[in-house]
């Protein structure tokens, strides 16, 4: 790829690397940073090598870097060449759908996310030091110009933090807003501090719905690191297809995938158990970033009642506090997840189409749903569980 810059005088390589194995793990996670999971070299690799993101389930990797052929990596950003739009938690079939009646042809797409991951996190990759910022409109830059080469309608950046989405926003991409439910620890020192901190009746809810699981006799265990054996993630898998049959999706996840993080990245996983009468009942897999403890997947072969809050809300709840987390992100949908403590946060997707007359028609939807998107975010907050200053 041509350089995106060539007013800077520093001679800069832009490369697009189609196996994320093509660059260490070392140099990749240099410029990813250790704060979130998603975007480590241990977890995308994993992705890749089981199988789970190709050619075959329509995520074909096509990153994009900066240097690293005869130094090291200076930036990089997690980009596939899809031609689908399944597994992203930000749709745009409508749009798709609204492009091709008028004649366009909206796939294949670049989509520069984690697959199958509704977590925010950092997108524009860059090695700290002093060129930073200009790392990352190189970067940019270089997610435009791959549109261009290869005859794509757009590049469509789902999740970022914050100052990505405004970075992106600068150059000209779409901000589209969307919100998830997230649990913050005010420096709780056990889950009754957090239960003290809502209202009388919210309390009583939650005690009553823990109590209801561990009267019914199931056992629950955290598993990190080296607890977790194979027969546990032979059981959480089929907890995991099971689930996804349920609900009439596709199980992107191979079996070899949770082999591959277990190998890779065993000290970021927890994976909570739950147990009756001595057999493995449900699941729920999350990962341990440096701030944050981010719930993923979950599974059961049980419709006991209340099941899904403990494995999934109370039990990371739990975790979190026990090792002084910040939040618990608890992914997407879910407005019952306010009444347990999570509150609605604002996400960010951004999106660079080539056409301009299309681009203006996304334009012009956006803003009409960042109103709605604001109105339901602030109705949702009204409805929180947490004591107000007059209760």
């Amino acid at each position: 790829m041509s350089d995106p810059s060539p007013d800077n005088p520093q001679a800069v390589s832009i490369n697009i690397v189609e196996r994320i194995s093509q660059r260490s793990a070392d140099d990749w996670d240099a410029c990813a940073g250790g704060q979130n999971p998603f975007v480590s070299h241990a977890f995308l690799s994993a992705l890749e090598d089981s199988g789970s993101a190709g050619a075959e389930s329509g995520w074909r990797p096509h990153h994009l870097a900066i240097g690293g052929e005869d130094g090291p990596l200076r930036g990089v950003v997690p980009m596939y060449l899809k031609n689908h739009s399944q597994g992203e938690y930000v749709f745009d079939w409508g749009w798709a759908d609204a492009y091709e009646r008028a004649g366009g042809r909206y796939y294949p797409k670049l989509q520069v996310a984690s697959p199958f991951s509704p977590v925010t996190g950092p997108r524009l990759l860059a090695r700290p030091g002093e060129d930073q910022d200009a790392v990352r409109d190189l970067l940019i830059a270089g997610m435009k110009e791959t549109v261009q080469q290869y005859n794509l309608s757009s590049v469509n950046v789902t999740f970022p933090h914050e100052a990505d989405a405004k970075r992106l926003e600068d150059a000209g991409f779409l901000i589209r807003h969307g919100h998830q439910f997230h649990w913050r620890n005010e420096g709780y020192g056990s889950f009754d501090d957090f239960l003290n901190n809502l209202s009388s009746r919210k309390r009583k809810n939650i005690r009553k719905e823990r109590k209801a699981i561990k009267d019914a006799g199931v056992r629950f265990e955290t598993l990190i690191g080296d607890d977790i054996k194979p027969h546990h993630w032979d059981e959480f898998h089929k907890f995991y297809v099971s689930t996804y049959d349920r609900k009439w999706g596709y199980p992107y996840l191979t079996r070899e995938f949770f082999d591959l993080i277990n190998e890779r990245m065993a000290d970021q996983i927890a994976l909570v158990r739950a147990e009756e009468d001595g057999t493995a009942i449900a699941g729920a897999l999350n990962l341990i970033g440096s701030e944050a403890l981010f719930g993923r997947n979950w599974g059961a072969n049980s419709r006991l009642k209340f099941l899904h809050f403990e494995a999934c809300y109370y039990q990371a709840i739990d975790l979190a506090i026990e090792r002084k987390l910040d939040r618990v992100e608890a992914g997407t949908q879910g407005p019952h997840k306010i009444q347990r403590g999570y509150l609605p946060v604002r996400t960010y997707s951004a999106h660079w189409i080539r056409d301009e007359g299309f681009r203006d028609a996304v334009a012009n939807f956006l803003d009409r749903e960042k109103q709605a998107e604001a109105g339901e975010v602030e109705y949702l907050g009204e409805l929180s569980p947490f004591r107000r200053s007059t209760d």
